[in-house]
């Protein structure tokens, strides 16, 4: 075999091995877009395993969602069609296989409702098992948030910015409101946009522990402008820990419409 026939197999081999370990994804070939879209308006969707995605993708929840569109940050093809599961092309997801619906889905379903005519963006960063510390400015988390969202608004403006975290931080209520008002006045001001909504959720209540964090949570829009707080009531998960199908889709739904509240705020 000649040696630039040896170079090519090996490089296929590596790009193989990458796709097949959840590593490396590329655009879907039915979702794709050929041509680059313009004037979109553009969410980041960002948190740990609950906003990645853990619930089952269940019949209804397949199909591609109308007028919305799926950040993917590859060259040529930045976005495709939103289809489940989104958070496959975040840059610090943990295995591909892990991903599955979280509450983007019907969230982008509402949104796109709510403003007819428009094409809607939506940028999944998120990562399971991550604590609000690993989000703050100057780590990974954040930095590679802040960076997917700027090469997205070079298709059109960030309307607004969703976060699901707290499991990872459950016991710690009297320095999580300081975190997070840090986190959000960073993004603000890293992104350029000092008045853009910010909205976050409960956690589940299955475990009694976290009803105190969900009572803190609700305190927060009172300290910070332009953010509310979606609740958990009527939700379960499947694991203790994780949304099920239908609370994943009650979730998303709830987070638009607080975000169109604060849209009128």
């Amino acid at each position: 075999m000649e040696i630039k026939q040896i170079v090519l197999v090996a490089l296929l081999s590596m790009l193989f091995c990458n796709i097949t370990n959840g590593l490396t994804i590329l655009p879907d070939e039915k979702n794709k877009q050929s041509k680059q879209l313009h004037n979109l308006e553009i969410f980041l969707l960002i948190g740990q395993s609950n906003m990645a995605g853990r619930a089952e993708i269940e019949a209804q929840d397949r199909d591609s969602l109308e007028n919305v569109f799926l950040f993917t940050g590859v060259e040529g093809f930045e976005w495709e069609k939103a289809a489940n599961p989104l958070n496959k092309y975040s840059t610090v997801r943990k295995d591909l296989s892990m991903q599955k619906m979280g509450p983007g889905y019907n969230f982008a379903y509402k949104i796109a409702q709510a403003l007819p005519g428009k094409q809607i963006g939506i940028v999944v960063n998120a990562k399971g098992g991550t604590a609000i510390s690993e989000w703050m400015p100057g780590t990974l988390l954040y930095s590679e948030a802040v960076k997917r969202a700027k090469m997205a608004m070079k298709c059109g403006s960030l309307k607004g910015i969703v976060w699901h975290q707290g499991e990872s931080d459950v016991s710690k209520t009297d320095i999580y409101p300081e975190k997070i008002a840090l986190l959000i006045k960073s993004l603000r001001a890293d992104l350029g946009l000092p008045e853009i909504p910010f909205v976050a959720g409960q956690l589940s209540e299955d475990k009694p522990e976290r009803k105190v964090f969900n009572l803190m949570m609700l305190t927060l829009p009172e300290k910070i402008n332009k953010m509310a707080v979606v609740t958990s009531e009527s939700t379960a998960t499947f694991d203790g820990t994780h949304f099920d199908s239908k609370s994943t889709r009650i979730m998303g739904e709830r987070y638009a419409e607080k975000m169109i509240k604060l849209f009128h705020k």
